[in-house]
Protein backbone atom coordinates (compact mmCIF):
# COMPACT_ATOMS: atom_id res chain seq x y z
CA UNK A 1 0.00 0.00 0.00
CA UNK A 2 2.70 2.50 1.06
CA UNK A 3 4.83 1.59 -2.23
CA UNK A 4 1.59 1.73 -4.38
CA UNK A 5 0.65 5.15 -3.34
CA UNK A 6 4.48 6.54 -4.48
CA UNK A 7 4.41 4.78 -7.20
CA UNK A 8 2.44 6.73 -9.65
CA UNK A 9 0.93 10.23 -9.95
CA UNK A 10 -1.83 9.71 -8.34
CA UNK A 11 -1.94 13.50 -7.42
CA UNK A 12 -0.84 16.43 -9.38
CA UNK A 13 2.18 17.25 -8.64
CA UNK A 14 3.11 13.88 -6.75
CA UNK A 15 1.91 15.68 -3.85
CA UNK A 16 -1.24 15.73 -1.43
CA UNK A 17 -2.25 18.16 1.38
CA UNK A 18 1.78 19.38 1.18
CA UNK A 19 2.65 15.50 0.87
CA UNK A 20 4.96 14.28 -1.13
CA UNK A 21 4.68 10.89 -1.82
CA UNK A 22 7.79 10.04 -3.84
CA UNK A 23 9.83 9.50 -0.35
CA UNK A 24 10.67 6.26 -0.96
CA UNK A 25 14.23 7.20 -1.17
CA UNK A 26 14.51 8.47 2.66
CA UNK A 27 15.62 6.73 5.74
CA UNK A 28 12.38 6.88 7.43
CA UNK A 29 10.26 5.45 4.63
CA UNK A 30 12.64 2.20 4.65
CA UNK A 31 12.61 2.01 8.00
CA UNK A 32 8.96 2.22 9.44
CA UNK A 33 8.22 1.50 6.36
CA UNK A 34 8.88 -2.46 6.59
CA UNK A 35 8.96 -1.96 10.05
CA UNK A 36 4.89 -1.32 10.18
CA UNK A 37 4.57 -4.36 7.58
CA UNK A 38 6.18 -6.24 10.10
CA UNK A 39 3.81 -4.71 12.67
CA UNK A 40 0.83 -5.75 11.20
CA UNK A 41 1.65 -8.72 10.29
CA UNK A 42 2.21 -10.12 13.69
CA UNK A 43 -0.46 -8.46 15.22
CA UNK A 44 -3.06 -9.99 12.36
CA UNK A 45 -1.50 -13.68 12.77
CA UNK A 46 -1.52 -12.96 16.83
CA UNK A 47 -5.42 -12.69 16.69
CA UNK A 48 -6.33 -16.72 16.36
CA UNK A 49 -3.34 -18.07 18.28
CA UNK A 50 -0.25 -17.14 20.17
CA UNK A 51 2.79 -17.28 17.96
CA UNK A 52 6.21 -18.39 19.25
CA UNK A 53 9.10 -16.21 19.83
CA UNK A 54 10.69 -16.87 16.61
CA UNK A 55 7.85 -16.27 14.03
CA UNK A 56 7.53 -12.48 15.48
CA UNK A 57 11.32 -12.52 13.99
CA UNK A 58 10.72 -14.53 10.47
CA UNK A 59 7.00 -14.48 9.46
CA UNK A 60 7.39 -10.68 8.42
CA UNK A 61 9.85 -12.02 6.04
CA UNK A 62 7.24 -13.73 4.05
CA UNK A 63 5.35 -10.37 4.10
CA UNK A 64 8.04 -8.14 2.65
CA UNK A 65 9.41 -11.08 -0.12
CA UNK A 66 5.93 -10.30 -1.02
CA UNK A 67 5.69 -6.96 -1.19
CA UNK A 68 9.26 -7.07 -3.27
CA UNK A 69 7.71 -9.78 -5.89
CA UNK A 70 4.48 -7.36 -6.38
CA UNK A 71 7.01 -4.36 -6.40
CA UNK A 72 8.85 -5.92 -9.43
CA UNK A 73 5.65 -7.42 -10.95
CA UNK A 74 3.95 -3.89 -11.29
CA UNK A 75 7.33 -2.38 -12.28
CA UNK A 76 7.59 -0.43 -9.41
CA UNK A 77 11.27 -1.13 -8.73
CA UNK A 78 13.91 -3.13 -10.71
CA UNK A 79 15.68 -6.15 -9.71
CA UNK A 80 18.97 -3.97 -8.50
CA UNK A 81 16.84 -1.75 -6.04
CA UNK A 82 15.08 -4.32 -4.76
CA UNK A 83 18.49 -6.79 -4.22
CA UNK A 84 19.80 -3.37 -1.96
CA UNK A 85 16.77 -2.87 -0.22
CA UNK A 86 16.06 -6.64 1.34
CA UNK A 87 18.83 -6.64 3.71
CA UNK A 88 17.48 -3.78 5.71
CA UNK A 89 13.96 -4.31 4.67
CA UNK A 90 14.38 -7.82 6.79
CA UNK A 91 15.57 -6.34 9.75
CA UNK A 92 13.47 -3.60 10.35
CA UNK A 93 10.41 -5.93 9.58
CA UNK A 94 11.18 -8.23 12.02
CA UNK A 95 11.54 -5.10 14.48
CA UNK A 96 8.58 -4.02 13.54
CA UNK A 97 7.57 -8.24 14.27
CA UNK A 98 8.68 -8.16 17.77
CA UNK A 99 7.03 -4.94 18.54
CA UNK A 100 3.48 -6.05 17.48
CA UNK A 101 4.44 -9.33 19.78
CA UNK A 102 5.22 -7.95 23.13
CA UNK A 103 2.17 -5.21 22.75
CA UNK A 104 -0.41 -7.95 21.99
CA UNK A 105 0.78 -9.87 24.91
CA UNK A 106 1.46 -6.67 27.39
CA UNK A 107 -1.01 -4.13 26.48
CA UNK A 108 -3.93 -4.07 23.87
CA UNK A 109 -4.06 -0.46 22.03
CA UNK A 110 -7.33 0.46 20.48
CA UNK A 111 -7.59 1.48 16.87
CA UNK A 112 -6.58 5.12 16.88
CA UNK A 113 -3.42 3.70 18.28
CA UNK A 114 -3.04 1.53 15.12
CA UNK A 115 -3.61 4.09 12.94
CA UNK A 116 -1.00 6.40 14.23
CA UNK A 117 1.06 3.52 13.89
CA UNK A 118 0.20 2.89 10.00
CA UNK A 119 0.46 6.82 9.25
CA UNK A 120 3.76 6.75 10.42
CA UNK A 121 5.93 5.73 6.94
CA UNK A 122 3.49 8.35 5.17
CA UNK A 123 4.04 11.21 7.88
CA UNK A 124 7.48 11.43 8.70
CA UNK A 125 9.49 10.99 5.50
CA UNK A 126 7.69 14.51 5.04
CA UNK A 127 10.01 15.94 7.22
CA UNK A 128 13.12 14.23 6.08
CA UNK A 129 12.21 15.22 2.31
CA UNK A 130 12.73 18.92 3.64
CA UNK A 131 16.40 18.50 4.86
CA UNK A 132 19.25 18.35 1.90
CA UNK A 133 20.66 15.10 1.93
CA UNK A 134 24.43 14.84 2.83
CA UNK A 135 26.32 14.74 0.39
CA UNK A 136 29.71 11.77 0.51
CA UNK A 137 32.76 11.27 -1.42
CA UNK A 138 33.58 8.35 -1.39
CA UNK A 139 36.44 5.93 -3.23
CA UNK A 140 37.25 2.36 -3.96
CA UNK A 141 40.28 1.12 -4.94
CA UNK A 142 41.40 -2.37 -6.45
CA UNK A 143 44.59 -3.76 -7.99
CA UNK A 144 46.01 -6.47 -9.68
CA UNK A 145 49.26 -8.23 -10.51
CA UNK A 146 50.43 -8.73 -14.01
CA UNK A 147 53.35 -10.24 -15.56
CA UNK A 148 54.13 -7.45 -18.09
CA UNK A 149 55.94 -4.49 -18.74
CA UNK A 150 54.98 -1.11 -18.24
CA UNK A 151 54.77 -0.36 -21.60
CA UNK A 152 51.93 -3.23 -22.25
CA UNK A 153 50.23 -2.41 -19.73
CA UNK A 154 49.74 1.20 -20.60
CA UNK A 155 48.76 0.12 -24.59
CA UNK A 156 45.88 -1.57 -23.23
CA UNK A 157 44.55 0.80 -20.66
CA UNK A 158 45.01 4.23 -22.74
CA UNK A 159 42.07 2.62 -24.83
CA UNK A 160 40.47 -0.54 -24.38
CA UNK A 161 39.84 -2.72 -27.74
CA UNK A 162 36.46 -4.37 -27.56
CA UNK A 163 35.85 -6.27 -24.75
CA UNK A 164 34.38 -9.86 -25.46
CA UNK A 165 31.45 -11.55 -23.62
CA UNK A 166 33.96 -14.78 -22.81
CA UNK A 167 36.69 -12.60 -21.15
CA UNK A 168 34.64 -11.19 -18.38
CA UNK A 169 34.72 -13.10 -15.24
CA UNK A 170 31.01 -14.33 -14.11
CA UNK A 171 29.94 -11.46 -11.61
CA UNK A 172 27.30 -11.03 -9.40
CA UNK A 173 26.69 -7.20 -10.68
CA UNK A 174 26.09 -8.34 -14.16
CA UNK A 175 23.55 -11.45 -12.78
CA UNK A 176 21.34 -8.30 -10.99
CA UNK A 177 21.29 -6.04 -13.74
CA UNK A 178 24.00 -3.99 -14.16
CA UNK A 179 25.72 -3.54 -17.98
CA UNK A 180 29.35 -5.11 -18.67
CA UNK A 181 32.11 -3.22 -20.05
CA UNK A 182 32.20 -2.94 -23.74
CA UNK A 183 35.18 -0.51 -24.81
CA UNK A 184 36.79 2.37 -24.29
CA UNK A 185 38.00 4.87 -27.52
CA UNK A 186 40.76 7.66 -26.98
CA UNK A 187 40.62 10.77 -29.18
CA UNK A 188 44.13 11.88 -28.77
CA UNK A 189 46.61 11.05 -26.44
CA UNK A 190 47.81 13.23 -23.44
CA UNK A 191 45.59 15.60 -21.54
CA UNK A 192 42.44 16.42 -23.17
CA UNK A 193 42.04 13.67 -24.69
CA UNK A 194 38.53 12.33 -24.57
CA UNK A 195 37.59 8.09 -23.77
CA UNK A 196 34.81 7.02 -24.99
CA UNK A 197 33.28 4.54 -22.28
CA UNK A 198 31.01 2.14 -23.31
CA UNK A 199 28.48 -0.50 -21.87
CA UNK A 200 26.22 -2.74 -22.72
CA UNK A 201 22.51 -1.55 -23.39
CA UNK A 202 23.55 2.08 -23.89
CA UNK A 203 25.43 3.21 -20.79
CA UNK A 204 28.18 5.70 -21.94
CA UNK A 205 30.79 7.59 -20.03
CA UNK A 206 32.47 10.49 -21.43
CA UNK A 207 36.20 10.82 -19.88
CA UNK A 208 38.53 13.72 -20.26
CA UNK A 209 41.95 13.02 -19.93
CA UNK A 210 43.46 15.28 -16.82
CA UNK A 211 47.08 13.21 -16.35
CA UNK A 212 49.10 11.65 -19.40
CA UNK A 213 52.32 10.34 -18.03
CA UNK A 214 52.85 7.03 -20.37
CA UNK A 215 53.61 4.01 -18.79
CA UNK A 216 52.99 5.18 -15.26
CA UNK A 217 49.90 6.77 -14.52
CA UNK A 218 46.46 7.74 -16.18
CA UNK A 219 43.57 10.12 -14.66
CA UNK A 220 40.56 10.98 -15.99
CA UNK A 221 36.87 12.53 -15.37
CA UNK A 222 33.94 11.24 -15.74
CA UNK A 223 30.56 12.13 -16.91
CA UNK A 224 27.65 10.27 -17.68
CA UNK A 225 26.09 10.62 -20.91
CA UNK A 226 22.77 10.43 -19.14
CA UNK A 227 20.33 12.27 -22.31
CA UNK A 228 21.05 9.15 -24.33
CA UNK A 229 20.96 6.25 -21.72
CA UNK A 230 17.30 4.71 -22.23
CA UNK A 231 15.40 4.68 -19.22
CA UNK A 232 15.46 0.79 -18.99
CA UNK A 233 19.38 0.45 -18.96
CA UNK A 234 19.05 0.89 -14.87
CA UNK A 235 16.64 1.55 -12.54
CA UNK A 236 15.44 5.20 -11.53
CA UNK A 237 17.03 4.94 -8.28
CA UNK A 238 20.28 3.89 -9.32
CA UNK A 239 20.80 5.83 -12.51
CA UNK A 240 24.89 6.93 -12.81
CA UNK A 241 24.51 10.68 -13.14
CA UNK A 242 21.03 11.23 -11.17
CA UNK A 243 20.22 12.49 -7.63
CA UNK A 244 21.51 9.97 -5.60
CA UNK A 245 24.67 8.42 -7.68
CA UNK A 246 27.43 9.66 -9.85
CA UNK A 247 30.78 8.59 -11.00
CA UNK A 248 32.82 11.58 -10.37
CA UNK A 249 36.61 10.40 -11.90
CA UNK A 250 38.66 7.15 -12.19
CA UNK A 251 42.52 6.67 -12.58
CA UNK A 252 45.11 4.11 -13.24
CA UNK A 253 48.83 3.40 -12.02
CA UNK A 254 51.22 1.26 -12.65
CA UNK A 255 53.44 0.03 -10.44
CA UNK A 256 56.38 -1.73 -11.35
CA UNK A 257 57.81 -3.56 -8.76
CA UNK A 258 60.37 -5.90 -10.66
CA UNK A 259 61.31 -6.45 -14.09
CA UNK A 260 58.90 -7.59 -16.51
CA UNK A 261 55.95 -7.42 -13.60
CA UNK A 262 53.76 -4.41 -12.43
CA UNK A 263 50.97 -4.04 -9.91
CA UNK A 264 48.11 -1.96 -11.16
CA UNK A 265 45.68 0.27 -9.69
CA UNK A 266 42.35 0.97 -10.41
CA UNK A 267 40.56 3.87 -8.50
CA UNK A 268 37.56 5.56 -9.09
CA UNK A 269 35.82 8.11 -6.70
CA UNK A 270 32.13 8.72 -6.69
CA UNK A 271 29.25 10.92 -5.44
CA UNK A 272 26.33 9.64 -3.26
CA UNK A 273 23.67 11.55 -1.93
CA UNK A 274 21.22 9.89 -0.10
CA UNK A 275 19.35 10.11 3.84
CA UNK A 276 21.40 6.59 4.09
CA UNK A 277 24.35 7.38 2.79
CA UNK A 278 26.23 4.71 5.20
CA UNK A 279 23.69 1.63 4.22
CA UNK A 280 23.96 2.76 0.45
CA UNK A 281 27.91 3.41 0.35
CA UNK A 282 28.67 -0.67 0.78
CA UNK A 283 26.23 -0.99 -1.94
CA UNK A 284 27.98 1.55 -4.39
CA UNK A 285 31.87 0.32 -2.88
CA UNK A 286 30.18 -3.35 -3.63
CA UNK A 287 29.15 -2.02 -7.02
CA UNK A 288 32.12 -0.16 -8.29
CA UNK A 289 34.73 -2.96 -7.14
CA UNK A 290 33.03 -5.58 -8.45
CA UNK A 291 33.60 -3.57 -11.97
CA UNK A 292 36.84 -2.63 -11.69
CA UNK A 293 37.79 -6.05 -10.80
CA UNK A 294 36.49 -7.53 -14.10
CA UNK A 295 38.03 -4.80 -15.98
CA UNK A 296 41.28 -5.33 -13.99
CA UNK A 297 41.00 -9.17 -15.02
CA UNK A 298 40.33 -8.44 -19.14
CA UNK A 299 43.55 -6.31 -18.87
CA UNK A 300 45.65 -8.93 -17.18
CA UNK A 301 44.01 -11.75 -19.62
CA UNK A 302 45.31 -9.62 -22.31
CA UNK A 303 48.57 -8.36 -21.84
CA UNK A 304 50.08 -11.08 -18.86
CA UNK A 305 53.07 -12.93 -20.08
CA UNK A 306 52.23 -16.22 -18.02
CA UNK A 307 48.85 -17.12 -20.32
CA UNK A 308 51.13 -17.12 -23.46
CA UNK A 309 53.45 -19.80 -22.79
CA UNK A 310 55.87 -20.74 -25.29
CA UNK A 311 55.69 -23.66 -27.28
CA UNK A 312 57.98 -27.11 -26.50
CA UNK A 313 58.63 -28.71 -29.60
CA UNK A 314 58.26 -32.55 -29.68
CA UNK A 315 59.51 -35.23 -31.01
CA UNK A 316 56.14 -36.31 -31.73
CA UNK A 317 55.41 -33.36 -33.55
CA UNK A 318 56.08 -34.05 -37.04
CA UNK A 319 55.89 -30.61 -38.16
CA UNK A 320 58.83 -29.57 -34.96
CA UNK A 321 60.40 -32.33 -36.38
CA UNK A 322 60.61 -31.45 -40.28
CA UNK A 323 63.36 -29.65 -42.02
CA UNK A 324 62.92 -25.86 -42.26
CA UNK A 325 63.52 -24.69 -45.92
CA UNK A 326 65.13 -21.13 -44.21
CA UNK A 327 68.02 -23.25 -42.43
CA UNK A 328 68.93 -25.49 -44.92
CA UNK A 329 71.68 -23.21 -46.46
CA UNK A 330 72.95 -23.22 -42.60
CA UNK A 331 72.63 -26.78 -42.78
CA UNK A 332 74.76 -27.28 -45.65
CA UNK A 333 77.17 -24.87 -44.43
CA UNK A 334 77.61 -26.92 -41.06
CA UNK A 335 77.65 -30.53 -42.76
CA UNK A 336 80.74 -29.15 -46.18
CA UNK A 337 83.24 -30.13 -43.74
CA UNK A 338 82.24 -33.65 -43.57
CA UNK A 339 81.90 -33.61 -47.52
CA UNK A 340 84.90 -32.61 -48.12
CA UNK A 341 86.92 -34.80 -45.51
CA UNK A 342 85.32 -37.90 -47.41
CA UNK A 343 86.40 -36.43 -50.91
CA UNK A 344 89.88 -36.54 -49.81
CA UNK A 345 89.82 -39.74 -48.19
CA UNK A 346 88.59 -40.67 -51.97
CA UNK A 347 91.26 -39.00 -53.85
Amino acid sequence: MFRLSAAYNWFPGKQLMGMNLTAVMSLSYLVLGSAVVGYITIWCAEIKEKRPVWQWIVVPWCSVILMLIGAELFLLEGVICLVFALPILLVFTSVGGVLAGVIRRTARPGIPAHLCIIALPLIVPQIETHLSPPLQIRTVRNSLTITASPAIVWNEIASVRPIRREELPDSWTEKIGFPRPIAATLSKNGVGGIRNATFERGLRFRETVTIWEPNHRLSFTIKADTEHIPPSTLDRHATIGGSYFDVLSGEYQIEEIREGQVVLHLTSRERLSTDFNGYAGFWTDAVMSSIQRSILRVIKNRCDVENFPPRHISEADPEASAPNPATRPCQLLISRPNIESRLESRL
